[in-house]
């Protein structure tokens, strides 16, 4: 079997330094209106918290809606060509939202920025890439990168709207899209021969099965949960930071305070997850997290440093589960569909950025900013004990081999010999890869016996 290598060529890191920061300041434009939006919501003619809610999780519904049909069209006609597109309609929304004096305009700038639904066409480009030895540490730095941006965003959304004002955010938005154009065709190399990837892309044979099985969907459930609660509680705590005597200019020091603080506070508990096997317990710790810092933020808060220790605890739990659900959705997904399963999942995600903006807008709209967070509270509850029957997911993770000449001439044979192979619990061939996806528990694996039957014959 062909060794796994540690060193990335040079193209390779261009590709994965590239296609992340692409990434990552598409998601910050996103992220950046969070802060900022309800609070100066009451510059916009027609603005109500209803719609406010809306225009913060709009993006959301458009994003489910054509991120797959964006990535199968980049099959077609290349995968450049598609993120090209996307970035200028992304970049398109961010100018329509910026020269909106109206709430409407604003949701339907923040739609059309929706529109640009290129991240499984970034991702399908970073397969094509990469080697499948460094494809999982490559997909790894673009969920790194997702969570970074997300945590600058919190600090520089209000920094740019208090010093230019809701437009300014939209504006920069706009430039960094014209940035990640000029890094797409200048840094990002020529594309090779575009190739479908199981571990990437979305397999309409494998839909079925990964939306049937309980264990994928109560993660699908569990990151649509997570996203909603994450929305709808943004119509309400920049009101809360005002009301804790924080002028809006100083809202992104406060927020760097509590993601630097939260993102210490995770390490560890990731560590145990990780290394202790322990990621259902600290899922369930994760969530039980949220529903008490979410009750805390809905009961008066006197004194007001209460609302920097809810706030802390949310999002340790979030940036957490932030961490986790990604990895027990990998070591979960049947050999060759872990791309299926993660469009399902990323789908979940954006439904419920859609649908959290629009609750917690209705919350607010009819009982005020308390009911947001104990409508949420009670929301993250019901999602705990729908959890607590969660197996613990097995220590299994994917790998994927290459097959030679001879081995593809008796597959058969090969997945029955795979199958006998201590450790190895799931096999998948898949010919017209030359590829064979594995899930392996690496605890007992039998390596020397995996290597000596993928090992290409002696000449």
């Amino acid at each position: 079997m062909r060794k796994v290598s540690a060193l990335l060529l040079a193209s390779e890191r261009r590709a994965i330094s590239g296609l992340a920061g692409l990434y990552a300041s598409r998601m910050l434009g996103l992220f950046m209106v969070l802060p900022v939006l309800a609070l100066y919501a009451d510059t916009l003619e027609g603005s109500t918290p209803l719609l406010v809610g809306v225009a913060l999780g709009i993006y959301g519904l458009t994003q489910a809606t054509l991120q797959i049909p964006f990535g199968l069209l980049s099959d077609r006609i290349g995968r450049k060509r598609v993120i090209a597109i996307g970035l200028v309609i992304f970049a398109l929304g961010s100018v329509i939202a910026a020269l909106s004096d109206t709430i409407a305009g604003i949701i339907a700038g923040r739609a059309l920025q929706g529109c640009g639904a290129v991240a499984a066409a970034i991702m399908a480009l970073l397969a094509d890439q990469t080697r499948e030895e460094v494809r999982t540490a490559a997909m790894a730095t673009i969920g790194l990168s997702i969570g970074v941006s997300f945590a600058i965003a919190m600090v520089l959304g209000p920094w740019l709207a208090a010093w230019a004002g809701l437009a300014g955010v939209f504006w920069f938005t706009a430039l960094l899209t014209l940035v990640g154009l000029l890094v797409l065709w200048r840094w990002v190399p020529a594309a090779p021969r575009r190739r479908r990837h199981r571990d990437v892309g979305m397999d309409r044979q494998q839909f079925k099965s990964v939306i049937t099985r309980p264990d994928l969907w109560r993660l699908d459930m569990s990151i649509f949960a997570l996203h909603l609660v994450l929305m709808a509680i943004f119509v309400a705590v920049p009101f809360r930071l005002l009301n804790a005597g924080v002028a809006i200019e100083y809202h992104g020091l406060a927020y760097l305070g509590i993601m630097a603080l939260s993102f210490v506070a995770m390490v560890p508990l990731i560590i145990v997850a990780e290394k202790q096997q322990r990621m259902r317990l600290m899922c369930l710790v994760a969530i039980g997290a949220i529903v008490m810092s979410l009750a805390g933020l809905g009961l008066p808060l006197s004194p007001s440093y209460w609302l920097f220790v809810w706030l802390f605890v949310f999002f340790t739990g979030f940036n957490l589960l932030e961490a986790t659900l990604p990895s027990m959705l990998s070591k979960l997904a049947p050999a060759g569909a872990k791309g299926t399963a993660m469009g399902v999942y990323s789908t979940s995600q954006f439904l419920g950025a859609f649908l959290g903006g629009t609750l917690g807008g209705l919350l607010a709209h009819y009982g005020g900013l308390n009911a947001v967070f104990i409508g949420c509270a009670g929301l993250a509850l019901c999602w705990w004990i729908a959890m607590w029957r969660m197996p613990a997911p097995p220590p299994l993770s994917s790998e994927v081999v290459a097959l030679h000449e001879t081995q593809a001439d008796a597959l058969d044979l090969l997945m029955e010999h795979l199958a006998e192979v201590v450790g190895v619990e799931d096999v998948m061939v898949v010919p017209e890869e030359r590829l064979v996806y594995l899930k392996v528990n690496r605890q007992q694996l039998d390596q020397a016996a995996l290597n000596k039957l993928m090992a290409p014959p002696k000449s």
